[in-house]
């Protein structure tokens, strides 16, 4: 069982939403928190993950109040929790060429910055996906992910089956531009785990470590299971004291603390997707009765199954 593949799945990855960006040399753009443009842009979305992809030319890039870094053709720059960020041709204190807070739109529309000759390409958008009741992937991604040139694999044809896909309106449309999002995103993240198998804390850390990566994959295989602390050691071969202490001090909460969010998170995907009773989903995720599902899912979001159910099912689909 691959932990990464169970969470991004339940997670409900969702990113049919591009723009393309033509920039004139002196351009900048200053992008707020993704969460003001979430209603927008994706307002089912729980959480926006913008991105940029430089296909032709140079830019700066990076969090505001931060050190940019500098883009060069094939670039990707992902930031994974919202932050507000700045984009522009040089470093430096440059005037805004668009309002800030102003929500692109989607291609085919192209954003076009300055007058004179264009100097830089981006394939601009949002990735949206849960938050609650539990995403570990957020909390283990730093505020900014970069991919220098991606031209080496398949992603460096993302921006153009992307554009394509969005100019030519066919059937089907926004499910396989919302699968590429998803393609990209996941490529980027194996790209970061490969270049920081070296990291020593957090949830991605917990997925190579020998015992905690086992513990894991086992709560993910079969999270209805009765897991207990015992019975978890057993299956890493190691002793409770020494699951316990690692899994907390890479993961970031206890092993049994883990468990019970995760049940959390499948079960707010089954209320999601079906029409399953809340006694029901609650067996399908490891409670043996209704009532103690029912308390500690009101304890993790503040409202029932049924009345989360409810309020979800009012959230108006993506435009």
């Amino acid at each position: 069982m691959d932990p990464l593949s169970e969470v991004l799945r339940a997670v409900r990855l969702t990113g049919a939403y591009f723009y393309l960006v033509e920039a004139s040399a002196p351009w900048s753009v200053s992008a707020v928190r993704a969460t003001e443009l979430a209603p927008r842009v994706l307002p089912d979305a729980e959480h926006l993950i913008p991105y940029h992809i430089l296909t032709q030319g140079e830019c700066w890039a990076g969090i505001e109040g931060d050190t940019p870094m500098r883009l060069r053709t094939g670039d990707v720059i992902v930031f994974p929790q919202g932050d507000p960020h700045v984009l522009a041709s040089e470093t430096g204190h440059l005037p805004h060429s668009i309002p800030r807070g102003v929500a692109p739109h989607r291609f085919p529309t192209t954003l076009r910055l300055g007058a004179g000759d264009t100097s830089a390409t981006l394939v601009c958008g949002f990735l949206g996906c849960d938050a609650r009741p539990f995403n570990p992937l957020l909390a283990a991604l730093p505020r900014v992910l970069h991919l220098p040139r991606v031209d080496d694999s398949w992603l460096a044809a993302f921006p153009e089956h992307a554009l394509r896909e969005s100019r030519t309106g066919r059937a089907g449309g926004d499910t396989m531009l919302t699968r590429m999002a998803e393609l990209m995103f996941i490529e980027v993240l194996r790209r970061h785990l490969e270049e920081h198998h070296g990291a020593r804390h957090g949830w991605l850390a917990g997925l190579r470590d020998p015992v905690v990566g086992v513990a894991l994959a086992r709560m993910h295989e079969r999270p209805a299971h009765p897991w207990n602390l015992t019975m978890l050691a057993r299956e890493v071969a190691a002793s409770r004291s020494v699951l316990a202490e690692r899994f907390t001090q890479l993961v970031g909460v206890p092993v049994m603390q883990y468990l019970a969010q995760w049940r959390l998170q499948l079960a707010a995907g089954l209320l999601l997707r079906g029409d399953a009773s809340v006694a029901n989903v609650g067996r399908q995720v490891g409670y043996a009765s209704e009532a103690a599902f029912s308390r500690a899912f009101k304890r993790a979001l503040h409202a029932s199954p049924a009345q989360w159910r409810r309020q979800r099912a009012l959230v108006p689909p993506t435009p």
